[in-house]
């Protein structure tokens, strides 16, 4: 029997504003091709997703604005901080992303930037835009959880504080 390996992630970035701003609807991990001192920079942790989205030009996938700051430790050689750089995606799953960003309200936006098994990977996501009342309506049930969470917390605590009494 072969052993399995187990499959490690070391984050670098995470788009948070995106989930609150859209309703994800797909997502797909896909590669990056980077310079050198992109990936020495992304080894430090440094970098930003905020502004980034996605576009599909040419049947190659682009990430913009995505935000890499240049190696301290650089030369001449540095890479530019906001460039455009190329994702590496499957031919069938390119043209579908397409098709469906086509559609109005739709769109592709970065949510993560991280290592997988040493190398760069950023998941994307296929995105529909949330309306104003959508996003309070998010932020009433996240608050909603939280505080029965805390409410079940509570009573257990209580709960086992009575039985260690007795």
């Amino acid at each position: 029997m072969a052993k399995e390996k187990k499959e490690t992630r070391k984050f670098v970035a995470q788009n948070k504003k995106a989930r609150h701003d859209y309703h994800i609807l797909d997502t797909y991990e896909c590669g990056m091709v980077l310079t050198g001192t992109e990936v020495k920079s992304l080894r430090q942790g440094r970098s930003s997703l905020v502004d980034g989205f996605v576009q599909i030009d040419g049947g190659e996938a682009w990430l913009h604005n995505a935000h890499i700051p240049e190696y301290t430790q650089g030369t001449w050689t540095n890479h530019s901080a906001r460039r455009k750089r190329k994702l590496l995606m499957h031919r069938a799953e390119i043209d579908k992303l397409a098709s469906k960003s086509q559609e109005t309200g739709h769109t592709i936006v970065p949510l993560a930037i991280y290592f997988k098994d040493g190398r760069a990977k950023v998941e994307i996501a296929l995105a529909k835009g949330k309306k104003e009342y959508d996003k309070r309506q998010t932020l009433r049930e996240k608050q909603d959880t939280r505080e029965s969470n805390r409410a079940i917390a509570a009573a257990r605590r209580r709960q086992r504080a009575s039985a260690a009494r007795h």
